[in-house]
């Protein structure tokens, strides 16, 4: 252990007037906000997630109307504000870090267990982890730490607009391609017959996902997953890293420099443009989730609507979202339900994993095996529950202990040594 790991380790935790608590806020509502947007990836497949026909069962009309729902007010905006949070919470620790004499070596040694757990929990557990995102762009970035803000916003917002140009173009192409039957006629034969059979392929693949995890064992799952899904996966996991997630951890941490979650932005000025980029870009999104909703949800326009047209519009409301709830945080969490969900930011990690714990078992086929049984309507019952139960109990173990679980034993990892776990005094961590 080097010596900057030892004098850092040796601090005691961060009293509570020095926490930022409009961060554990807003990763509160945005741990929440993503069960609400992975739970048809629970209880379906990861296509059907996406694209409704890929459902288990034909889409009815309330599974039509609630993707719509899903999609304008949640897909893609929680996992924003989530990473945003991400990208501010690295600057927090490194802030503090710096301060008691340790280096970027801290941080990294930090990501590189993150790495870790994401990728124990993609492979052996749930195959929609964001964990093993976050741990590669943060290592990444870790030569940006020391940029200016404005540096950093400005590339980050360059970055993503050219990711979602190309995914835009990309999947549009697609889309006018199959719909026009003008633009097919200049396609080549091959790239023609490919368009045309990607649907196919999707669909016999889907079908064998479902059986797979309603019926499979949990090796079954596990074998498919290391020796099929984890080679693929890297190659989306860099192009998704470059297109938002890095992006919007350079955004995050520009804003928190800025002052924009420690009220030293001017309250008006978030106040109006807050609302502006929460209105314009839900507006854009609705519009866009109507056009494949009132088509009946054809394959390529609801990939290009749903993973290519969205990015922009998506990145307003994030941004929208964030100035807002940074207003709201300091009188919300003077009430009973705002603590709660600050003690649930507080324990994002441990209630992250702490969901796949839950729901994995019930949905695959080597539990309760009840996956591919619900619509989507039926499966906002189970993020009501896994909600009140997130709620209900990370106020009452941050009343007993200093750290969520998780949050504790990447904190000791982190730092080499064994960190005291059971509060007997009236202190807390810092938010990170």
């Amino acid at each position: 252990m080097s010596d900057s790991y030892a004098a850092e380790g040796q601090r005691a935790p961060v009293a509570r007037q020095d926490r930022l608590v409009t961060l554990d806020f807003i990763r509160g509502i945005a741990v929440l906000g993503i069960v609400f947007a992975n739970i048809a990836a629970f209880g379906q497949t990861m296509n059907a997630y996406i694209w409704p026909q890929a459902l288990a069962h034909p889409p009815t009309p309330s599974d039509k109307l609630f993707w719509l729902i899903q999609y304008t007010l949640v897909d893609g905006k929680m996992r924003g504000l989530f990473t945003l949070l991400f990208g501010a919470g690295m600057m927090l620790f490194m802030e503090r870090a710096w301060a008691r004499g340790a280096s970027r070596w801290l941080q990294a040694r930090r990501l590189a267990w993150l790495l870790l757990f994401g990728t124990l929990h993609f492979l052996l557990l749930w195959h929609g982890d964001i964990l093993q995102l976050y741990a590669i762009s943060g290592l990444a970035l870790l030569g940006t730490l020391r940029w200016e803000p404005h540096t950093k916003l400005t590339l980050g917002l360059a970055l993503y607009l050219l990711g979602s140009v190309a995914q835009g173009a990309q999947l549009g192409g697609n889309y006018l391609a199959t719909a026009s039957p003008e633009l097919a006629a200049r396609l080549t034969p091959e790239h023609r017959k490919e368009l045309f059979e990607t649907e196919t392929k999707v669909l016999h693949e889907n079908a064998r996902l479902i059986h797979l995890y309603r019926d499979g064992s949990f090796a079954d799952v596990a074998r498919y997953m290391v020796l099929e899904k984890a080679g693929p996966s890297i190659g989306q996991t860099l192009f998704f890293s470059v297109t938002e997630t890095i992006p919007l951890i350079l955004i995050g941490m520009a804003l928190y420099q800025m002052g924009l979650f420690s009220g030293r932005m001017d309250p008006a000025r978030m106040r109006h443009w807050g609302w502006i980029g929460v209105a314009s870009g839900t507006a854009v999104t609705a519009a866009l989730g109507l056009w494949a909703y009132r088509a009946d949800f054809p394959f390529h326009l609801t990939f290009f609507v749903f993973i290519g047209a969205s990015p922009l519009p998506r990145l307003a409301v994030v941004l929208g979202l964030a100035a807002l709830l940074s207003l709201w945080a300091p009188r919300a969490t003077r009430s009973a339900l705002g603590t709660r969900f600050a003690a649930a930011g507080r324990m994002a990690f441990s209630n992250y994993i702490g969901t796949s714990l839950l729901l994995v078992p019930v949905f695959n086929g080597w539990g309760l095996g009840l996956f591919g049984r619900f619509g989507r309507l039926e499966l906002f019952g189970f993020v009501l529950a896994v909600w009140a139960l997130m709620l209900a109990w990370s106020k009452w173990w941050l009343e007993r202990y200093r750290y969520g679980p998780l949050e504790w034993l990447w904190r000791c990892l982190t730092y080499g040594r064994m960190m005291s776990l059971r509060r007997s005094v009236a202190i807390e961590s810092d938010s990170h």
